[in-house]
């Protein structure tokens, strides 16, 4: 099993850049995809960001291409996203996810088995 817990959300004002993190406990993630997810009041969950297992490859979800990167610190068992010049559609609860890794459908949220609670991220304009 791999416990997931997010941190570092709150309220910022749009342009503001905030950090997430994701610690992982029961395993070590360095055979583990990592995905960001997000899901807005009303909306379905939808996929942010994504990083292999082996930290060679990163995808990212059109709408925060060039403003979000994900990283991971395999010493640390932590996977972060650092999001820069925030706007108020960023607004969601952040979920991390884990898979054992493969080589497809990286945005796929069906394909994580592992999930932390949440973090909620809210941009005011």
């Amino acid at each position: 099993q791999v416990q997931l817990v997010e941190s570092g959300g709150g309220l910022v004002q749009a342009g503001d850049s905030v950090r997430l993190s994701c610690a992982a406990s029961g395993r070590t993630l360095s055979n583990y995809d990592m995905g960001w997810f997000r899901q807005a009041p009303g909306k379905e969950r939808e996929f942010v960001a994504a990083i292999t297992w082996s930290g060679g490859s990163t995808y990212y979800a059109d709408s925060v291409k060039d403003r979000f990167t994900i990283s991971r610190d395999t010493a640390k068992n932590t996977v972060y996203l650092q999001m820069n010049s925030l706007k108020p559609e960023d607004t969601a609860v952040y979920y991390c996810a884990a898979r054992f890794r493969r080589s497809y459908a990286y945005s796929d949220l069906n394909k994580y088995t592992y999930w932390g609670q949440g973090t909620q991220v809210t941009v005011s304009s």
